[in-house]
């Protein structure tokens, strides 16, 4: 079984993917954090994440990087949004996140183009979305846990410039696929949201 787990940034879809992925016993990928080691890579390249060739450059970078906690900060995931929207980026990592995704048994994929270019055979498709200002609180309030000092006013403003460049991008924009089911999580806290996930996925498995 195939799952895939899509939606923007802050949407909570890593945190569903995962719940997905233990309750049903299934290894798991985030996609993302592919994009966000080729942004880290060509942060310590020195390179231009803008700039096509820096950007491919980076996709060599090594396995040792993913486990590098400079991955999940702020400042990673803008370069990651910007990275993403090469298309020869976006191709280098194709086939290793298709592998995983059909390996024997299945998997669940969380990204933004898991549900319409990387399996889009999927045997069940979440978008996971949230409005911007819920996904901005969400995000503060995380970072204040964290002692990180940043307004909730930065914050929005940041995941909207995420989304125009992750829906807006030529190659592969985030989109919701036609047999998707959405998922708005707004107004739902964390075990709310994981367990419709969890019933989306038990009435395909009940047919």
């Amino acid at each position: 079984m195939i799952i895939a787990v899509d939606g923007p940034t802050a949407s909570g879809k890593g945190t569903i993917a995962a719940a997905l992925a233990a309750h049903f016993g299934l290894p798991l990928l985030d996609t993302g954090l592919l994009y966000r080691a080729v942004g880290r890579q060509v942060f310590l390249d020195g390179g231009d994440p803008d700039d096509p060739g820096d950007a491919l450059a980076a996709c060599a970078f090594p396995d040792a990087l993913l486990l590098d906690p400079h991955l999940r900060s702020e400042q990673t995931g803008g370069l990651a949004s910007r990275v993403s929207i090469h298309p020869s980026v976006r191709a280098a990592l194709f086939e290793r996140q298709r592998a995983f995704a059909t390996q024997p048994g299945g998997a669940v994929l969380d990204g933004r183009d898991i549900g319409t270019v990387i399996a889009p055979d999927a045997d069940v498709k979440l978008f996971v979305t949230a409005s911007a200002h819920a996904r901005a609180e969400r995000r503060w309030k995380e970072m204040q846990s964290r002692g990180l000092e940043v307004s909730l006013e930065e914050i929005e403003a940041d995941i909207l410039r995420r989304d125009a460049r992750d829906t807006g991008r030529k190659d592969a924009p985030l989109a919701v696929a036609a047999d998707a089911h959405v998922l708005d999580t707004s107004a739902l806290g964390r075990n709310e949201a994981i367990a419709a996930a969890i019933e989306v996925v038990e009435r395909f498995r009940r047919g």
